[in-house]
């Protein structure tokens, strides 16, 4: 099996995205995913279009698309530096256990240090047993010193009016 790549996702990889992002959230929502071509349609017009604020990192294999990591730089950071902070990091079910995971991470790491930044930051869920022991396993510091909050559905426009 050749080693996977890595590159920017561009507007020509909306198909491809696509279908990684309907499989993430088929692994995490089941039934309640949207359908394949709402999704594909969602990458196309908002996570690669015009208005995008986020970059997405493609993980390739054979010129298959297997991983990807949506991460955007956020200021400020320390030292007049940039954080690059992953928001999601997925692997295929047929690529997971190969090192596609670190791959993307290392890439990101990459991406981070080439654009300034002083950290790469990211969130896990408590509940992902794998996750967690290969950013153990790669070295990541655990931070015990940050809650991560959420406003979302019904409470964040409640909010956002004021209520």
């Amino acid at each position: 099996m050749s080693e996977p790549t890595s590159r920017l996702a561009t507007q020509a990889d909306s198909a491809a995205l696509g279908a990684l992002f309907h499989e993430n959230a088929v692994h995490y929502f089941g039934d309640n995913a949207p359908a394949l071509d709402a999704m594909v349609a969602h990458v196309r017009d908002d996570v690669l279009g015009p208005r995008a604020n986020v970059e997405i990192l493609l993980a390739e294999q054979a010129g298959a698309a297997i991983g990807f990591a949506s991460f955007a730089v956020a200021h400020p950071a320390p030292d007049l530096t940039g954080q690059l902070f992953l928001k999601d990091l997925f692997v295929t079910a047929a690529a997971r256990g190969a090192g596609t995971g670190a791959f993307l991470l290392r890439a990101l790491a990459k991406i981070a240090v080439e654009r300034g930044c002083s950290r790469l930051d990211w969130t896990a869920e408590d509940y992902n047993p794998r996750a967690l022991a290969l950013y153990d396993r790669l070295g990541a510091k655990r931070l015990t010193e940050k809650v991560y909050y959420r406003f979302d559905g019904d409470a964040l426009k409640a909010f956002a009016a004021g209520g």
